[in-house]
């Protein structure tokens, strides 16, 4: 990533919206994980934005749709998105379930079938960042980590413990 890539389209701050409430340790992990992963590494722009960043998300759930409030690093207001949840819920849904068997199989299964489930795990987690990725063409520009990441989090919003 270029240092003008690095210094501007990028986000400083995610915030999840104070409504989602506490879960488990392993989701707590994971939150924590993908927001720290997210901010440290990213490409994140509003689509024809030319004030420029760094910027700021708070994300939220409303009525199952993604709620993408983007400010600049100052707290100055940019855009807001409002995404349908629909065309993740059976990615999420088989993702939930895979997780479960993955947590389940590191406490008590063979490395090999720890390996399988997680590849399966990964490969689901691809699917629904590459449709987050879409359903965001023309309103944000992100690179694919910045996807999964951002992926990771939508998961954690339906993970209310």
């Amino acid at each position: 990533m270029s240092g003008t890539g690095r210094t501007n389209a990028r986000l400083v701050d995610v915030e999840l919206d104070e409504s989602i409430g506490r879960s488990t340790p392993d989701i707590e992990h994971e939150r924590a994980v993908a927001i720290f992963d997210l901010i440290e590494e990213n490409r994140f722009q509003p689509a024809g934005d030319a004030g420029g960043g760094p910027y700021r998300l708070k994300l939220s759930l409303v009525d199952s749709r993604l709620v993408f409030v983007i400010s600049r690093e100052t707290g100055a207001p940019v855009v807001t998105h409002i995404l349908s949840l629909t065309p993740f819920r059976r990615i999420v849904k088989d993702y939930f379930l895979i997780c479960e068997s993955y947590y389940e199989a590191i406490r008590s299964s063979t490395p090999s079938q720890i390996e399988a489930i997680d590849m399966g795990r990964r490969g689901l987690h691809n699917d629904g960042s590459q449709t987050l990725l879409d359903r965001l063409t023309g309103k944000i520009e992100l690179d694919f980590d910045t996807a999964r990441r951002l992926f990771t989090l939508i998961c954690v919003l339906h993970w209310r413990g």
